[in-house]
C-alpha cells in the first residue's frame, strides 16, 4: 500500500511535468489568398501555413482547416507577410514641439517607462513585431523589453541600445542646452565619453545595464540643442575602442549619423549600421558595400521635421535651421544608396514622428524609387539580417518564429495597404484580427 502510494505521488508529479513541458496538442491554420514569405520575392497563392505554439510548422496548398481542436484563421482576400521590424524607434517619448523639449526637465524616469507602455503597444498593433529601440533616458527600454517578454505588458520584441553614447555636447549628451549649474559633468554611466578608456566604460556599462546593443551619436544631430548637425564627435581612437569592447560582448553598433567625416570614421571602425546619413556621396555607399554596414534611411523622420520646422515656435531657434535643410534630403540619399547597391534596413526614427505611423515609411521608400516587394524585404529580411536573427526571423519558413501580419488586398500594387494593418501575430499569439 505503502509502496502504490509513493508509486502514485511520483506518477503524479511526473504527469504534472509532461503536462508542463509537452507543447499544446492544437495548431493554428492560417488560410490566405496571397502569402508574400520574403525569403524570395516571389508571390505566393492560395496558402495555409500552420503554427504549433510560436513556430511555423508547415506551408500547405490550399485551404487546410485541420483537426477539431485546431484553430482556423480564414484570411482569404488577404496578403500574409512577416511580422514587419523596425530598426530605428524611440519608445520612450514622442514628438511634442515645445512641450517636448520641458519634460527633459519634467518627466521622471517612471513617467517615461508608463508612456513607453503606450507607445509599444501602439507599434504592434502597426504590424512591428521587433523593434530596436536607439536611445532612452533612463534605461526604461530595457525595463520594458523584459516586461514584454514576460507577458506584463503588450508590445514589440526589444533590442535595446538604452541611453546612447555622446561626447561632450555631442548629439546624445542629455545636458545639452541646460544652464552650467545643471549640466554639471556627465560620465559614462550617463552616456558621455570623452578618450578611449571612457569609450570601453561606456560599453560595459551599457551591458551591465541590460541593452543589446549600443547607439553612438558620430556626428551631430538635428533635434539636439546643440548648433552643429554635420561635424564629427568621436575621434578615430573612440570610435575603435566602442566597436572593438562591443565586440567582445556580442554587441552590435549603431550609428547615428548626418555628415560625410563621422560616418566615415565609423565605417573604417567597423561598425553595424548607419542611421539617417544624411550626406552619403559615391565614396560613403563604396565604403559601406565593402564594409558590409547596413543603411537605415528614416525618411518619415526627416519629412516630419521639414514641415514642423515650417511652423514659428515648433523648434527652438537653434534647432530649425537644421530641420528645415537636413530633414528634406534624407529621401533623396536614400534613393541614391539604394542605386549604389547598398544593403538597406527599414526604419523610421518613430518617436520624432508620432508611433503608429511606422507604415507610411513604406511609401516613401517606393516614392523614391524602391521596389515594392524590396520595401517589405527591407523591413523583414534585412531588418532580421542586421540584428543577426535572421535564423529565426525575418521569412516565413518552416521553422522559425511564428511573426506575422495581413493586409487586405494587394500591397505590391498599393504599398499605402501597409498603413493600416488588419492581422497581426507575434510568436504564435494573435493580438490583431479584423
Amino acid at each position: 500500500m505503502i509502496k502504490n502510494l509513493a508509486f502514485s505521488k511520483y506518477l503524479l508529479a511526473a504527469t504534472s511535468c509532461v503536462l508542463i513541458s509537452f507543447p499544446a496538442l492544437s495548431d493554428t491554420h492560417i488560410y490566405v489568398s496571397k502569402l508574400i514569405t520574403s525569403a524570395d520575392s516571389k508571390v505566393r497563392s492560395d496558402k495555409t501555413v500552420i503554427v504549433k505554439n510560436n513556430k511555423i510548422m508547415s506551408i500547405k496548398s490550399g485551404k487546410v482547416a485541420g483537426g477539431e481542436d485546431d484553430t482556423f484563421i480564414d484570411l482569404s482576400d488577404y496578403t500574409l507577410m512577416p511580422g514587419f521590424m523596425d530598426m530605428h524607434t524611440h519608445l520612450t517619448s514622442q514628438n511634442e514641439g515645445p512641450a517636448g523639449y520641458m519634460k527633459r526637465f519634467t518627466n521622471n524616469e517612471a513617467d517615461n517607462a508608463i508612456a513607453s507602455v503606450k507607445y509599444a503597444e501602439i507599434t504592434l498593433m502597426s504590424g512591428f513585431t521587433t523593434v530596436r529601440n536607439l536611445g532612452d533616458m533612463f534605461n526604461e527600454t530595457v525595463a520594458l523589453r523584459n516586461a514584454i517578454k514576460k507577458g506584463v505588458v503588450v508590445g514589440p520584441r526589444i533590442y535595446t541600445a538604452a541611453k546612447s553614447i555622446a561626447t561632450t555636447g555631442g548629439h546624445a549628451d542629455p545636458t545639452n542646452g541646460f544652464s552650467k549649474r545643471l549640466m554639471g559633468v556627465p560620465k559614462p554611466a550617463d552616456g558621455v565619453i570623452n578618450g578611449v578608456a571612457q569609450a570601453r566604460e561606456a560599453v560595459r556599462q551599457r551591458y551591465k545595464d541590460g541593452a543589446d546593443l549600443v547607439k553612438i551619436t558620430a556626428t551631430g544631430g538635428v533635434l539636439s540643442v546643440a548648433k552643429s548637425g554635420l561635424n564629427p564627435q568621436f575621434m578615430t581612437d573612440e570610435l575603435e575602442a566602442i566597436v572593438n569592447t562591443a565586440k567582445d560582448y556580442g554587441m552590435t553598433v549603431a550609428v547615428h549619423a548626418h555628415g560625410k567625416e563621422g560616418m566615415k570614421r565609423a565605417i573604417l571602425a567597423g561598425v553595424d549600421s548607419i542611421e539617417h546619413g544624411t550626406y552619403m556621396d559615391d565614396e560613403i555607399f563604396k565604403l559601406m558595400r565593402k564594409h558590409n554596414v547596413f543603411y537605415v534611411p528614416t525618411i518619415l523622420a526627416g519629412n516630419f521635421v521639414a514641415e514642423k520646422a515650417k511652423i514659428d515656435g515648433y523648434f527652438p531657434d537653434i534647432v530649425r535651421p537644421k530641420a528645415a535643410s537636413i530633414g528634406p534630403l534624407i529621401k533623396n540619399t536614400f534613393a541614391k544608396a539604394h542605386e549604389n547597391g547598398v544593403s538597406i534596413a527599414f526604419g523610421t526614427d518613430s518617436g520624432v514622428s508620432a508611433h503608429g505611423d511606422n507604415g507610411q515609411e513604406f511609401a516613401l521608400m517606393v516614392e523614391a524609387g524602391m521596389s515594392e516587394m524590396d520595401a517589405i524585404r527591407s523591413a523583414t529580411l534585412n531588418a532580421a539580417k542586421l540584428l543577426k536573427i535572421d535564423d529565426q526571423l525575418g521569412t516565413i519558413e518552416t521553422g522559425k518564429l511564428a511573426d506575422f501580419v495581413a493586409v487586405k488586398g494587394n500591397p505590391l500594387e498599393n504599398i499605402s495597404l501597409l498603413e493600416n494593418i488588419d492581422f497581426v501575430m507575434k510568436d504564435g499569439t494573435v493580438y490583431k484580427q479584423q
